[in-house]
């Protein structure tokens, strides 16, 4: 017996985004840039820089090596860090919305049947895989 309404395509499971895997990577950036591990790496790499300052004899190349490195590494973890933040605020608000959602539903407050239909975690599913 066939189902002629049964659309096969809402059952495949769709491919991550360039987005999404944007959104992950920075996720684990910013996870670790938080970490001693990722501070005793910076302040070594400082350190080491310092150490070289009298092989280097204090020259503008020198300055300019760390001025360089600090100031690429700040520039792309702007980006990194404020995409984790924007994930934050996106699950949280679905979070909010699900709550709400809810509470609506216990007094009698729903004006649209359909806004019950989406569980929070299809929600932050759909968020994760940029539909939102």
């Amino acid at each position: 017996m066939s189902l002629p309404d049964l659309n096969l395509k809402a059952f495949r499971r769709r491919a991550p985004t360039l987005e999404a895997h944007f959104q992950s990577f920075s996720r684990h950036i910013a996870d670790f840039s938080g970490t001693a591990v990722a501070f005793t790496l910076a302040f070594s790499t400082v350190a080491v820089w310092g150490v070289t300052g009298p092989l280097f004899h204090f020259s503008d190349g020198w300055q300019l090596v760390i001025n360089t490195g600090t100031t690429i590494v700040t520039f792309l973890m702007v980006f990194l860090i404020q995409n984790a933040q924007n994930e934050d605020a996106r699950e949280l608000h679905a979070k909010l919305d699900a709550v709400l959602q809810e509470l609506r539903a216990e007094r009698g407050m729903l004006h649209d049947p359909e806004l019950l239909t989406l569980t929070p975690n299809e929600i932050l599913k759909d968020m994760r895989l940029g539909d939102g």
